[in-house]
């Protein structure tokens, strides 16, 4: 019972994937048209001519003028109260969402006439995303800032091949005029460097070539994206310039070294512009600069190059106290191997340091992922698979050195290291729960007592949980 217990907990640990968003953009909040569909009913309404609000209560009447949704719940012309706290100004419109019927809880956001009119478009879209695309495309530089941030939440939460499809719709020299803007936000570039990377040419080469040679914060913002927007462009042809500028340039900050790192994940897991075995000579070369070369070796284990153990071996034995978070994730990449040298060189390296191999066989650090062919929509989050985190040493281990030039959703949970030498997954990646929130906090504290339960049972014993 306690071996189950323990199996279906680690299942609900890890959590349900999800299809692969947009690969460089990070949704910021729900947007308008999910929450649409997560409530019960959704209408305009407007403050009532001389009603005050409930200062204990914060509740104020509001009289709905057109119902979206849930016609059975409410009809026009009937006064709802709505929790609300900010200003009541005379005629002024909102957004009424309510839950729980049938007595609904409502909640109300402030509209404009543009984002009235915008809400009311949302409410008629048709259920295919790339319609849906086509029409949130033509509000993401929009005057009024909900419009330009829904938008764009929406097209970091749908699919990139829905994104790609947008192709013959996009207006390049459009997104060209957006890129170049000094003062254009790191998240936006990071989506409009992504939709040139599917509607550009070779023509945007010289552009690109020169924002990423350049020493500008701004101009390098997005960097990740601006590197793999460049390398879907110009194909294979264009590995040495990111080796030459950020891979085997040992001055390269970590935060530039990273963001090419995830650049070539990309293409290794969802473009198919340039051959895995390319990609997997640009990332050997990581592999020469000891305080980044745990960001890589579980990407070479995914993908199947077996060519560094001798490498890897290396880099176990010499490592001091300052860089001894490489040796988890070498030790899994042993483990992960088919050849039998690798399990020779794990037995050699259980002999200089049997604690980095306990820990990298420990309850947090398997399965073992199986490397082959491109991992499909379940397999994948985000062009991330979780397999990348449990092979240890796959994150950033800072949060300020990456906070200016990384995706928010690569950032580190500081409250989740994933092995004993505080090697960190992302708090917002789709596949790894938060263990600092409160689903988390309930899943661990599940956790624990089925432990327990099952050390009491087993008699103290120890398993190692290998999945089938």
């Amino acid at each position: 019972m306690g071996y189950w217990l323990l199996m279906v907990l680690c299942l609900a640990i890890l959590g349900p994937r999800q299809a692969m968003a947009c690969p460089f953009c990070s949704a910021v909040s729900q947007t308008l048209r999910q929450e649409m569909e997560t409530m019960e009913a959704v209408a305009i309404g407007e403050s009532v001519p001389g009603e005050t609000r409930n200062e204990e209560t914060g509740q104020v009447a509001m009289r709905v003028i057109r119902v979206l949704k849930g016609d059975q719940w409410v009809k026009p012309d009937e006064t709802v109260s709505v929790v609300y706290y900010g200003d009541l100004e005379p005629g002024r419109r909102y957004m009424l969402s309510g839950a729980d019927p049938p007595n609904l809880l409502w909640s109300c956001l402030p509209l404009t006439p543009d984002s009235e009119a915008y809400l009311l478009k949302v409410a008629e879209l048709p259920d295919d995303p790339l319609e849906r695309l086509k029409f949130y495309q033509g509000y993401l530089q929009h005057s009024d800032s909900m419009l330009t941030r829904d938008s764009y939440d929406e097209f970091a939460t749908t699919p990139y091949p829905v994104v790609q499809a947008l192709k013959p719709f996009m207006n390049h020299d459009e997104l060209v005029a957006w890129i170049s803007e000094p003062e254009m936000p790191a998240d936006r570039k990071r989506l409009y460097l992504t939709m040139l990377g599917v509607c550009g040419d070779e023509k945007d080469l010289p552009m690109l070539e020169k924002m990423l040679r350049s020493t500008q914060p701004s101009t390098r913002a997005g960097l990740d994206a601006l590197i793999a927007a460049y390398l879907i462009l110009a194909g294979e042809s264009g590995l040495p310039l990111i080796n030459e500028l950020f891979l085997a340039n040992h001055q390269s900050s970590y935060a530039d070294t990273y963001a090419a790192i995830m650049a070539i994940r990309f293409h290794g897991t969802e473009a198919d512009k340039i051959p895995r075995s390319s990609l997997v000579q640009s990332l050997h070369l990581v592999l020469e600069r000891e305080d980044l070369a745990d960001l890589v070796i579980p990407d070479l284990a995914r993908w199947g190059d077996w060519s560094q153990i001798d490498r890897l071996v290396q880099l176990f034995t010499e490592a001091e106290d300052d860089n001894n978070w490489v040796r988890v994730p070498v030790v899994n990449y042993l483990r992960a191997c088919p050849k039998p040298e690798a399990e020779a060189a794990l037995e050699k390296l259980r002999e200089i340091d049997p604690e980095s191999v306990r820990r990298a066989s420990s309850f947090f650090s398997i399965p073992i992922p199986t490397p082959g062919g491109t991992p499909n929509s379940s397999q994948r989050t985000r062009g991330r698979d979780w397999n990348w985190a449990v092979l240890g040493g796959a994150y950033p281990r800072t949060e300020e050195a990456l906070a200016a030039s990384v995706p928010l959703r690569a950032l580190p949970a500081r409250s989740l290291p994933l092995t004993a030498d505080g090697r960190y997954v992302s708090r917002s990646d789709p596949a790894i729960v938060n263990f600092a929130g409160p689903v988390g906090v309930t899943l661990m504290a599940f956790a624990s007592l089925a432990i327990a339960m099952y050390l009491v049972v087993s008699g103290g014993g120890t398993r190692v949980v290998t999945p089938v």
